[in-house]
């Protein structure tokens, strides 16, 4: 299964498959219709508390970023739930559709690697 990545702004394509987002809060200036996801993942979105420890400094933070938010996602049952919901509906492809504009750091990335170790 493909796990793809897409910022909220881009639109949805048919080959996107399962669509979910990552992120805890809507992101701004998208009508809930127009962006398409199927799940919104917020319970397994980073916790504020390191949300806002990231955002602070996205490049310098990153690796400690990945390495609480994997640690969050390890512990956390919401996630474990998506993973076999995931399993279960057996999609060609799964797109983790997020809003933060830096595409190389950010909570998809991290979740992607995640849910590959899971399914």
């Amino acid at each position: 299964m493909k796990i793809e990545l897409k910022r909220a702004s881009e639109p949805a394509a048919p080959t996107d498959g399962l669509r979910i987002l990552v992120d805890r809060f809507w992101p701004r200036g998208i009508k809930k219709e127009n962006l398409a996801c199927q799940i919104w993942a917020k319970k397994v979105a980073p916790s504020d508390e390191l949300r806002h420890f990231f955002h602070d400094d996205p490049e310098g933070n990153w690796e400690e970023f990945r390495k609480r938010y994997s640690k969050e996602l390890s512990d956390n049952d919401n996630f474990t739930a998506l993973a076999a919901q995931i399993a279960a509906e057996k999609p060609a492809c799964v797109t983790l559709v997020y809003a933060f504009r830096n595409t190389e750091h950010n909570n998809a990335v991290v979740m992607r690697e995640a849910l590959k170790s899971a399914l």
